[in-house]
Order: C-alpha cells, then structure tokens, then sequence
C-alpha cells in the first residue's frame, strides 16, 4: 500500500486510534501509518490495545505492545475488560468488549482504524452465509462505516493476509502469534484453517470473489436504503416509534425490509428471518388487550397505542422503596434507572416536619391528581396519560409518609399540590 492510498483510506481523518493486538495484521497496519506520519507531521497516531484476559500471556502481550509502540513514538492505550456471559459467544463477546473499549476511547475529531484484510472478509461473508443471512450480512464488512459518531475505517480491506506477511517480513516487523488462532472449536478459525486452505488451492482467487459478492450485496442494500428511506421516515414517530397500520397492506417483503431499516435506525443487531416472523406474530398480531414483548440482546420489542418501540430492558422497580434523606440531593436510582430531584420552582409542596420522603414505583387505592374529578386506581392514570406499560414500573412516585406527591413528569396529587412548590424532576 502506497502513502498516497494510506491518505486516501482514512481522508479526511489526521486524527487517528488503531486497535492494536499485537498480532501481524495490526502491527503491519500501525508501521505503514507510523512511516505514513513521517512525512505527514500534523499526522496524529493513537494506539489502543485490548486485554482480554483469555490467555495466559495476555501480559505478554501487553509489553510487547508497548515496547513496540514505545520504538514507534506512538501513544498506546491498554484497556483491560471483562467478558459477560451473556449468551453470545467467546467471540462475539470479546467482539462487544471490544469494540466497547474503543467507542470508550475515542476522542473528539479521531476515527477508529482497525486492520481487517480480505481473508477476513472472505471468513465474515462465509459466517454470514452459514447463518442464513440476507444481502445486508452478506454485505460482511464495509472499508468506512459509522461508529460513535464517527467513522471506522479498514485500509487493509483489499489486501490478503499473505501480502501484509510479506511486508512484515520484508520490513523485519515482529508479531505475536496468539495460540487460540490454532483452535479450529472456533468458527473462524475452523474457516480459516480447514476450509479457505482447500477452496483456495481449488480456486486461488477465491477470496477476491467472495468480497465482490460482498460489496455487490452492499450495494443493493444501498439502493434498498436510498428506495425505503423517505417512507421510512413517514412511518417513523418522533419518538422513534413505527407505525403499524400502513405495514398490514404490505407484502412480507416490503414489510421486512423496513423492519430492518427501523432496527438499523436504533443500532440493533440484524434479525434473521425467523425473529421478522417473531416480531409479526407475536407482537405486532398479538391480541388487542395482550402487552406482547419481545427480547433482543438486551433490548425489548414492545407494541403501544399501534406502533412498536425499541425499548433497553429494565428490570421492575415495583417491590422497591427508596429512602431520601436529604431532598437538596439528587438521589440515584437501583439498576441504572437514573436519578431524581427537587427543584424550583414547580407545584409539588416540599415535606412537612417529620414527613419522612421516598421515592416507590407503586401506589395502592384511589388516587386524586390534580385536574381530575374522582379517585382513580394507578393502573388507569397510567392508561389516562399514556404512559406506556414499560415505564409503569420504573417511574418513580414521590411518597412523604404513605401519602404519594406525584409522578415524576406525570401528574401531581391533590395531597401534594402547591402553588409555589418544586418540581419532581427525573433523569432516566
């Protein structure tokens, strides 16, 4: 790769943070764009380095990096996580980790440089393929993509592995060799050692047709998103929600394709064929008074006035109660559920003296709130103000005693009404 295709590859980028393994294809990455910024001075190379934990020389690895980007005049970041189990995979789940650490990292103005080559993308593509996927897996892994508000980019995207070998050895370059690379129980490597070996002695540019397919699915997924695009938009609420009503005169087809698209919008995980039935069956044609959910990595698929939401999973808050202790504080809230105060002005009267505040997110009986004839259960004030059957539970309700003040940016109770009061603010 030539200077001139380096500075093509990351335009207009000057700014930027290479992951760095340690292994051939990122050291090879990082020293054409160290010799790159040697002639490139307002050139700025970061480095950032994952540790897994997986191996028992991951802190070998770790000084190798260092030691080497040391040599380099390279700022390097070492970033230690830990893997969930959360179902996926070793894999994938080193992947999230990964890719989490970087988002984490990045700095204003950088883009996010990563070292995939064309073997990659010829493993990616036959993943895909095994999954079932349609044009946009097949499209496997494009040379610039958004990512954290800003942009990944793959130079080495058209370059074998064998190519970038012989850079490394041509330039005396050294590498670690991770030992899991030689354990075929993982799919990509069970492609990359057993089956890309025989297709390619079989059919030696094998690989080279493999990403043309790719960027030919990448492509129609491209005129499929410039054709959807603007009645996907009048489909879309404000909110972010998509209207289900003109999707029934719809074919299956048409249909799918604009679920996606609305998945895409949110940044969740592509669904396969059979979770687009799941959606359609299950939450989209479940029974008028059902409140069908469905459970995507994390997320929830949730059906509310005639239109689905994408919702992150919170676990109820029903069974607790908070104790406030001092309403001049902001109180945090269990399970990430954000915090809540007291501030002026507002129309919630402040405690009285041995008034003890909570905050709970159920009340029992019949509740009188301002600006309603009658007492009414909770469930049908939650139903009356259209909050949606996943925030009925978390939404936090202000007690003093056992008397309940309000809902946080709902309704305020005759009990707790003043004409000069505070508002209950909450930041989910």
């Amino acid at each position: 790769m030539t200077q001139p295709a380096i500075a093509q590859s990351v335009y207009p980028y000057r700014q930027l943070l290479v992951g760095f393994s340690g292994g051939l294809d990122s050291t090879v990455l990082l020293h054409r764009l160290m010799l790159w910024r040697e002639h490139q001075p307002e050139v700025q190379i970061r480095a950032i380095h994952i540790h897994h934990g997986l191996s028992a020389h991951a802190d070998e690895w770790v000084a190798h990096c260092e030691a080497l980007c040391l040599a380099w005049k390279i700022p390097l970041i070492v970033e230690r996580v830990t893997l969930k189990d959360e179902g996926l995979g070793t894999e994938a789940q080193a992947r999230k980790a990964r890719y989490g650490a970087f988002e984490k990292s990045l700095l204003p103005g950088e883009a996010m440089v990563t070292a995939q080559h064309l073997d990659d993308q010829c493993e990616t593509f036959l993943l895909a393929l095994k999954r079932g996927s349609g044009p946009a897996g097949l499209s496997a892994m494009a040379e610039r993509s958004e990512f954290a508000g800003t942009h990944l980019l793959r130079p080495l995207l058209s370059e074998t592995r064998a190519s970038l070998e012989h850079w490394a050895q041509e330039h005396n370059l050294r590498w670690i060799e991770d030992e899991s690379n030689q354990d075929d129980g993982y799919d990509r490597n069970f492609l990359r050692l057993r089956i890309l070996p025989a297709l390619s002695q079989r059919w030696p540019h094998f690989a080279e047709a493999t990403a043309r397919s790719a960027r030919l699915c990448a492509e129609q997924e491209s005129l499929l998103d410039e054709l959807l695009s603007e009645e996907l938009t009048s489909l879309v609420t404000e909110e972010g929600a998509l209207r289900m009503a003109p999707l029934q005169a719809m074919s299956p087809m048409r249909r799918g394709a604009l679920l996606r698209r609305w998945l895409a919008g949110h940044h969740a995980q592509m669904p396969s064929r059979d979770m687009l039935d799941r959606i359609w069956d299950e939450v989209v044609q479940a029974r008028e008074d059902a409140n069908p959910c469905l459970h995507l990595n994390g997320f929830e698929i949730r059906r509310f006035k005639e239109q689905l939401w994408w919702v992150k999973h919170q676990p109820s808050l029903a069974d607790n109660i908070i104790l406030w202790p001092d309403i001049h504080e902001s109180l945090n809230l269990p399970q990430g559920a954000g915090w809540v105060s007291l501030a002026a002005p507002g129309n919630v009267r402040l405690p009285e003296l041995g008034e003890e505040v909570t905050i709970r997110f159920k009340a029992s009986g019949n509740l009188h709130i301002v600006g309603r004839n009658g007492g009414r259960k909770l469930k049908k004030i939650w139903q009356e103000c259209n909050v949606p059957p996943w925030r009925r539970d978390t939404t936090p309700l202000l007690f003093y005693g056992e008397n309940l003040m309000a809902a946080a940016g709902i309704f305020v109770t005759q009990e707790g009404w003043a004409e000069e009061g505070v508002s209950f603010e909450w930041k989910a």
